[in-house]
């Protein structure tokens, strides 16, 4: 038995022994990183991460293989204790949902029979599946078995319908999905989203600059939803109010309904449902995630640096707008009169993009109060150029240095500033923009005896909106055409007293498309003018660079525009972006806005340290062929919402805005109008009325 005992100690001695010495030769190290990241896990132990266990996700957490955002029970709390853990921003670190693009269903066409397997994943094995649409829901449901959190459901009209507050973003129905029409996406994702070619778009949304989902707004107004209608225009334009006064709604252009009737009133109904938040007395709330810690200075505090700002802020960056001028809105403050958008509109809905946290400087001019170097000073990651094109094209003409001439912006902004300006009897506006028209119209309303717009074209070739034209027909305005002046006539005080004009006639289309001015031989006439505005375009003012070392490498275009890669509008130093007209030249306040956006994207991608590039199938200023109709059948004629205005006898004594609001019932009604379009299919009205 002693023995036994003996030789049982000294077996334990040998193994003890052994044990300890492999324990210093195969010692395993365990990443201390592994315990508090699990230990801020929600310990479910799920599996719906794809990993094995919490354990397992902690250590693909550690190791790179998955997002600090890899629990998809987790609080946004957890999340953000998680990415701290590993050093990373805590804006990254943002919640998945899903998002369905199609709700084509029922009313989408078959172009075969089909009998086999009933899942979306046999039937899309074949010819990619039954619709005639290469990008639309099969219908069979294999998202909604996928879910193990009963966060989507078959609707009613066959196609899936996403509960955002069950869903967890696990992308188990983005995989089930042969189609790609479920998507899994963060906020910032969703907020920096650009068309593609393989989207399930509508014409009108693949005409819009912001990228607008237009069909989904207004179908939000059919159902009552105001404040759904809001955050979905807020996704691409956070200038919803002063878009819904002057853009030129080019969408309407493409809107199906207007192949067979007049197009549906896509801008008045944007205008209605923001003065409907407007006149709410409140605000509806807009998502943002928390700092990154980055720093973007945004020069320029027009649509497109509004925009911008918007958005890099509503990802998580900081921002600091900075503006030559005493307030914000640039070209929609200073250029656009009161009577199309009121200053306290504007001011309304500038706040709310303030609101979010950010910064505004005005009354610094960039390259005479701060510069590049300021701005590293201050640790500021990335530029944004935002600076209008504040600079007036001159006639070119002999004697327009004469008291009484004036340039079209110059005018405009400096009335808006509060400058009194001596108006004069006989008034001459040259040009055929909106500029020149909101001269007219601004001279009606300060009271010219006589107010004439002469243009070098005919009213065919206008490229001012239609209805800006017909309002200032109204209004008692004089519309001269084919006629180019020549030179500026003064008295002997300087003082301007006629227009000499050359008569013109149409000869071949130019590059624009338009039939070219030709000058009549010996037609010189002369018009009557003591005060002469030349809105014939301005350009950007790019002064700021003369003599700027550090941006000896920005180029400069012969229009004075900031070169850039037009999607990704990175310039030729890289960490500095820029949009709306210092990117294109004078344009659309919607195209400010559209371009504000993307550079807000590569913006992100920059700070992010990700390759500054949009997708390579990215849909920019073109369409889907296919979904460009020449007929559109089961379209019964409806009349088109009239928009509401001032009594012309009246407005043209005063400020007061022009052009109203629809009422709630009309605007209701404009909105059945729409057919929610996509790609192919559409709502017929023939299908609703029997419905």
């Amino acid at each position: 038995m002693t023995e036994a005992i003996l030789m049982m100690l000294a077996v334990g001695g040998i193994c003890g022994t052994v044990l300890s010495l492999a324990s210093k030769i195969f010692y395993v190290y365990e990443d201390p990183r592994i315990g508090e990241v699990e230990a801020n896990l929600a310990g479910a132990n799920c599996g719906g991460c794809g990993f094995a266990g919490c354990s397992a996700a902690a250590v693909a957490v550690v190791t790179g293989k998955a997002p600090p955002n890899v629990c998809i029970v987790s609080s946004s709390d957890l999340v953000t204790k998680v990415a701290a853990v590993m050093g990373l921003d805590a804006g990254t670190a943002e919640p998945l949902k899903s998002l369905n693009t199609c709700d084509g269903g029922f009313r989408a066409d078959d172009k075969f029979h089909y009998m086999g397997v009933q899942t979306c994943a046999a039937i899309s094995a074949m010819y990619g599946g039954k619709r005639e649409c290469r990008v639309g829901c099969l219908g069979y449901g294999d998202c909604v078995r996928s879910c193990k959190f009963d966060a989507i459901h078959m609707g009613p009209d066959g196609y899936p319908v996403v509960d955002e507050v069950k869903c967890v973003g696990c992308g188990a129905c983005e995989k089930a999905c042969p189609k790609s029409i479920l998507t899994v996406r963060t906020l910032t994702q969703r907020l920096l989203d650009i068309n593609k070619t393989e989207d399930a778009l509508a014409p009108c949304q693949q005409t819009c600059p912001a990228e607008i989902d237009i069909p989904a707004y207004i179908e939000c107004i059919t159902k009552g939803d105001y404040e759904g209608a809001v955050k979905t225009l807020r996704e691409r334009n956070p200038l919803i109010l002063a878009c819904g006064r002057v853009c030129p709604h080019p969408c309407e252009n493409y809107c199906r309904r207007g192949i067979e009737d007049e197009p549906v009133s896509i801008n008045q109904l944007k205008r209605f449902v923001a003065d409907f938040e407007m006149n709410s007395g409140t605000r509806f709330p807009i998502s943002a995630m928390p700092s990154t810690g980055k720093k973007v200075a945004v020069i320029g505090g027009g649509p497109a640096g509004l925009s911008c700002a918007f958005f890099l802020k509503r990802v998580g960056h900081d921002v600091t707008i900075f503006e030559a001028m005493p307030h914000l809105g640039g070209m929609i403050r200073y250029g656009i009169p009161e009577y199309r958008l009121p200053k306290k509109t504007l001011d309304w809905e500038i706040q709310g993009i303030l609101d979010l946290g950010i910064e505004a400087r005005t009354d610094v001019r960039f390259g005479r109060d701060f510069n590049m170097g300021t701005l590293s000073y201050e640790n500021f990651d990335a530029v944004f150029f935002g600076i209008g094109a504040w600079s007036d094209y001159t006639l070119g003409i002999k004697g327009e240095d004469a008291e009484g001439v004036f340039t079209g912006i110059n005018f405009l902004s400096r009335f808006a500033g509060g400058e009194k300006i001596a108006i004069g009897k006989k008034c001459v506006v040259v040009g055929g923009g909106n500029t020149a028209i909101d001269c007219v119209r601004t001279l009606v309303r300060l009271g010219a005896d006589e107010v004439t717009l002469l243009y070098r074209r005919t009213r065919k070739e206008m490229p001012a909106n239609i209805v800006e034209i017909e309002a200032a027909e109204h209004e008692g305005v004089n519309f001269h055409f084919l006629a180019a002046p020549t030179r500026v006539v003064s008295d002997e005080d300087g003082r301007a007293t006629h227009l000499e004009y050359l008569k013109m006639e149409l000869g071949a289309p130019d590059a624009s498309g338009r039939r070219r001015p030709v000058p009549v031989a010996d037609s010189e006439t002369l018009i009557e003018a003591d005060m002469i505005i030349s809105a014939i375009g301005q350009r950007p003012d790019v002064s700021f660079r003369d003599g700027a070392r550090s941006l000896e490498d920005l180029i400069i275009t012969r229009w004075n525009t900031l070169d850039n890669d037009p999607i990704t509008l990175q310039c030729s130093i890289p960490k500095i972006f820029t949009g709306g007209d210092s990117a294109t030249g004078a344009s659309l306040v919607v195209e400010a806005i559209g371009g504000g956006r993307r550079a807000a994207r590569s913006i992100h991608q920059y700070l992010m340290g990700e390759p500054v590039q949009a997708p390579e199938n990215v849909l920019f200023k073109k369409h889907i062929p296919e979904s460009l109709f020449e007929h559109v059948d089961g379209i019964v004629p409806s009349p088109r919402a009239k928009m509401p205005e001032l009594p012309v006898a009246s407005r043209i004594k005063t400020f007061e805005e022009v052009d109203l609001v629809l009422p709630e019932e009309s605007a209701l009604k404009e909105a059945s109008r729409c057919l929610n379009c996509c790609r192919l299919c559409y709502n017929k009205d023939t299908q609703k009325k029997a419905a």
